[in-house]
Order: structure tokens, then sequence, then C-alpha cells
């Protein structure tokens, strides 16, 4: 195992336990590693400081141990029992809940892995070689962690580690028909992680999904970036009046569609397929409910000002348009916008909207999405309902 010496003032932010070592903090020669080494790293004295992944980029050691313990197999059996353990305790399995996510990378001081589980199916993606090359013992560990429980592993990481030939989607423990059945809060879903985005389902929403269905009875609700309908599905179950869900993409629609005649919920429902910053303009009818769940308007710093600018028109126009003493449920899971500039834009938005706005609902993600105490970064998720006037 190859040791790599940081630079003398720049041991803070692992002695705080950051979980992320960057390029910059590495005084060794790094030229002859590998991607994926696993690396001891040391100060300038030689003092233990970390242990984990190593890859040639900006983030160069993913740290999987800050203690000095070896990385095998034993480590993955410990630590996705220890993930899927707290899960538990959390009783996040249950009859009317069998989708969750297990690891949720440096939340569960697993940098660089995402498992997602769907009624016995677990779906691995990695984020960094060095998970890629322990996808043996990762499948060891959640194995122990279920049993007889688990019915299939399927790896899916040539999205996240593109341009490696090296890495196929597969099963790599099992088999599994797609799409597969699958349980939220009650609703039916059809999961399809082979074609899906992700690993096939947006996990992250699941109690949001859940608030919506509580205000929703009685509603006329307009679903934009639907996706394969989550939303839409959970607000028919707790009687929405009438609900739309809108994407720009047909096959979303079409998931969205399946999944409603999976439910028995057509009757309720109606599918629009269009530019969701356009529709939004001039919406044809007046809506009770809106929800904006879009993609991340920027994963890169650079963007940062460019997202915040379709952020705040798209909110603009849903502040516009909505009925008077109507709720938004708005979104934004661009890990470059924090908190409180997600709230200074939605605000923004409803001074240039020129209506009264109150903020009901702080959002977030949910538990099986935890956040290292040490690793604020991990907090991707913001959300807000606001009731406008």
């Amino acid at each position: 195992m190859k040791t790599l010496h940081i630079h003398k003032n720049k041991v803070d932010s692992i002695l705080r336990r950051h979980p992320w070592i960057f390029s910059g903090a590495i005084h060794s020669n790094t030229e002859d590693l590998k991607d994926g080494e696993t690396v001891t790293v040391e100060d300038h004295n030689g003092n233990f400081l970390a242990r984990g992944h190593f890859q040639h980029a900006t983030i160069a050691v993913r740290v999987l141990s800050f203690e000095d313990i070896e990385i095998g197999e034993a480590f993955f059996i410990k630590a996705i029992g220890n993930a899927v353990q707290m899960r538990k305790n959390l009783n996040l399995f249950t009859e009317t809940n069998t989708i969750c996510r297990l690891v949720h990378g440096e939340g569960d001081s697993l940098p660089g892995l995402i498992i997602d589980f769907y009624q016995g199916v677990a779906v691995v993606q990695c984020h960094s070689i060095g998970m890629f090359t322990s996808i043996p013992a990762i499948v060891e560990g959640l194995k122990n962690a279920f049993g007889t429980e688990l019915t299939a592993i399927y790896s899916k990481s040539s999205d996240t580690l593109p341009n490696r030939a090296e890495v196929v989607d597969e099963y790599v423990y099992g088999s599994c028909e797609t799409p597969h059945l699958a349980i939220e809060h009650g609703v039916k879903l059809h999961i399809d992680w082979v074609t899906g985005q992700k690993t096939g389902f947006f996990i992250d929403q699941r109690e949001n999904r859940n608030l919506l269905g509580k205000y929703s009875k009685g509603k006329k609700v307009l679903n934009t970036f639907c996706y394969s309908g989550g939303f839409s599905l959970l607000a028919i179950k707790n009687g929405a009046l009438l609900v739309h869900s809108l994407d720009s993409s047909k096959k979303a629609i079409q998931l969205t569609e399946e999944n409603v005649t999976l439910n028995d919920f057509q009757e309720k429902h109606g599918s629009i397929v269009a530019d969701a910053m356009e529709y939004m303009k001039d919406l044809p009818e007046d809506y009770d409910i809106i929800v904006l769940d879009p993609p991340a308007f920027a994963k890169h710093r650079e963007k940062r000002h460019k997202a915040i600018q379709g952020y705040k028109r798209l909110n603009a126009h849903a502040i516009r348009q909505i009925k008077p003493g109507g709720l938004i449920f708005t979104f934004s899971c661009s890990q470059v916008v924090d908190k409180s500039m997600f709230t200074n834009t939605i605000i923004a938005a409803a001074i240039e909207a020129g209506r009264n706005v109150r903020i009901i609902e702080q959002l977030h993600q949910p538990a099986d999405h935890p956040i290292n105490a040490f690793h604020p970064e991990g907090e991707y998720l913001k959300g807000l309902v606001i009731q406008v006037d």
C-alpha cells in the first residue's frame, strides 16, 4: 500500500474529518499511482491521518477511515451492515415502503458509493474507481446484511464513471426482470434500473411526496418535471381532485402513465408533454398546487449564476399563475446552490411576480440520505412549500 504525505499547511480539514483530500494538498509524487488504489495518508511528520481510495482527479483521496485499519472485505461487511441496520432502526422498511437508499456515500462514511434498494434488489452506483474495484466486497456486505431477503444486485456505474471500457452495467448477484414492482407509502411503482435514470427512481423525494399527499385532498395539482410520476401518484392516493403530470420527455410521460394505470388512478390523471419553463408562462388552467422539481440546473460553481436565474424564472412563472391561496412545492437538487441562496432566489421570484408569499414548510432529503456532520456538502436537496396570496 502506497503512502501519501500532506503539505504541512493542508492537514486541518483532514483533522476535522472531512472525507475529501484534494490534489493540491498532497506533497507526494502520485504519478505512479493507479486510479482506485487504496492509500495511507500521513502528515509531514509521518503521523497517520487516514486511509482511502486514490484517483487522479481534483478529489484525489476519498477517505474511508480515519483509523489505521485494513480496507478489505471485512471493512465493507461491517460498514454496509451498519448502514442497513441504521435504516432498520429508523423503521424505513415496511409493508407500505419497500424502497430505500441503503448507502449514501459520505453520509454513511463510504464516499463514492450509492446503493438503492427496491423490494429485494440492490442497485449499486459507484462514483469512484476505488469503489468500482471494491464491488466483490460490496456484494459480500449486502449478502451478509440481507441474507435471503436479497434477490439480486445490479451494478450500474457506466454513467458515473464514463470513458472506461471496463465499466459494464450488469448483475453481480442473482437477476431480476425489469420493470420491478416496489412500493412507496402504499403506492405501487414500476422500477427499471436498467434503462431508467440514476438507479431507476428518485428516492430522495419520498417524504416530500408524502407531504404533498397530505395537502392534496380536493385539490387540482400540476406536477412538473414529473419523470415517473411519484408526486402525482401520492397526490391522487390522498384524494386530489385532478392531477396533471408534465415532462418534456415522452418516455417519462409513458413511465408516469404506466404507474398511474398500475394503481388504477386514470380517472383523476392527465399527461402533458411540454417544456416546463415555456408551459409555466401561461397556464391554461387554475391549479391549487404546483410542484417544481427540476433536474440540477448547475453541477459546477461556474454555472451557479445561470442556475439561480433559471430557478428564479421558473418560480416567478409559477407564482404569477397559481390561484390565490395556492401552494407551490419548489425544489433544487443543485449542490452548488445552498439553502440560503435557494430561499433568497424564491423571495426574488416573488418580488418579481408582485405577489405576497409565505413559507409554509422547509424541506430537505430524508433520513436514508444522511449528511455527514463533517461533510456539509452532502446536504444537496433543498425545498420550500410556499403559499401565494
